[in-house]
């Protein structure tokens, strides 16, 4: 059931069962069954049972522990332990530990955090070929692909729109090192299962992206029907925020996909693994060579015996590669300090 295995089995076990709040004055024990989430709308979550769809609200205890700390509520993709009680209620009373989280900085104001989605087993960030991708915001994307903790993939929608698809792909693809780079037209159904091998028989594949990206008709595609509703990006190429929620939608023959919000701004959050790590692996040749450095403690600047400089000046690392660097460094230290002056929640 989407994924759900011997892990997730063995980590239902071992949670510590939530206590019993508020609980009908009935001789009947209440019953916990496993579901996953798939869609938070106005305080209600959305679950996926063994039984069935589910909508529920938080049980008590829940409710306390958000009220404390706002990252204990579900959210897509979480395995959560539903409480079915005599009286035929049914609440959300814990949310089972992630194994990946992809988060990136609030919006507004980037010191901040905010979960999109869990428990993703690939990250797929999609570009649309047209307009022509930007290259800075691939590498913000894949920085919070990687950051989550799941595989990182580039997939390049709209290829029907271009001459020249695999040729941009094989230039992006040295701009992403590591990282596996999909090229795809939902319009034509090129490249769909290759997208749709990504997912198997239990993973779940969530897709990062901006609006008119073609995120929701890739849903689409995968599933064989329309279940996400399209519409066509503005003339100027923009996207119109068609995706409002976080959606996991279930696949034939096995495996779900999770539809992310259409992003307009990707804002990296200090002190995660979207920010830190992320942006580490999205130029691991930048920190590669500045291993080699002299000094440890080498801002790349002018110091001497700089390796990354010496790259830099022998054509080994383009100049635009350490210029991104230099530009999320330094977005990073500045939401790490309006992060420390700002007063705990």
């Amino acid at each position: 059931m989407l994924g759900w295995d011997a892990g997730w089995q063995a980590a239902w076990a071992a949670a510590d069962r939530a206590p019993a709040v508020d609980a009908p004055a009935v001789d009947a024990p209440a019953l916990d069954v496993p579901g996953r989430v798939t869609r938070i709308d106005r305080g209600l979550s959305s679950v996926l049972t063994a039984a069935g769809p589910v909508r529920v609200g938080l049980g008590g205890s829940l409710l306390d522990r958000v009220a404390a700390d706002p990252a204990e509520a579900p959210v897509t993709g979480d395995w959560v332990r539903l409480r079915q009680w005599a009286d035929r209620r049914t609440t959300l009373e814990q949310v089972l530990s992630r194994r990946t989280t992809l988060v990136r900085a609030t919006p507004s104001g980037g010191s901040h955090s905010q979960l999109l989605a869990a428990n993703a087993t690939v990250v797929a960030v999609v570009v649309g070929l047209v307009p022509d991708p930007g290259i800075a915001k691939i590498e913000r994307l894949l920085s919070v692909a990687w950051g989550s903790g799941a595989r990182p993939v580039l997939v390049l929608a709209k290829a029907d729109l271009v001459r020249d698809a695999h040729e941009l792909a094989a230039e992006l693809g040295e701009q992403a090192p590591g990282v596996e780079v999909l090229v795809c037209s939902t319009a034509t159904g090129a490249g769909i299962d290759a997208v749709r091998t990504l997912v198997g028989d239990t993973g779940t594949l969530a897709l990062l992206g901006s609006s008119g990206a073609g995120k929701s008709s890739l849903v689409n595609a995968l599933v064989g029907t329309t279940v996400l509703t399209e519409r066509s990006i503005r003339a100027d190429g923009r996207g119109r925020h068609t995706s409002v929620r976080r959606e996991l939608v279930p696949l034939p023959g096995g495996g779900s996909v999770i539809d992310t919000p259409g992003l307009r701004g990707v804002s990296l959050a200090a002190g995660t693994p979207a920010g830190d790590e992320g942006l580490a692996r999205v130029f691991v040749d930048v920190h590669a060579l500045a291993e080699h450095c002299r000094f440890g403690d080498c801002r790349h600047d002018r110091e001497p015996g700089c390796e990354v400089l010496a790259a830099l000046g022998d054509g080994r690392l383009p100049p635009r590669r350490l210029d991104a660097w230099r530009r999320l460094q330094r977005e990073l230290a500045w939401t790490a300090r309006r992060a420390s002056t700002r007063p705990p929640r």
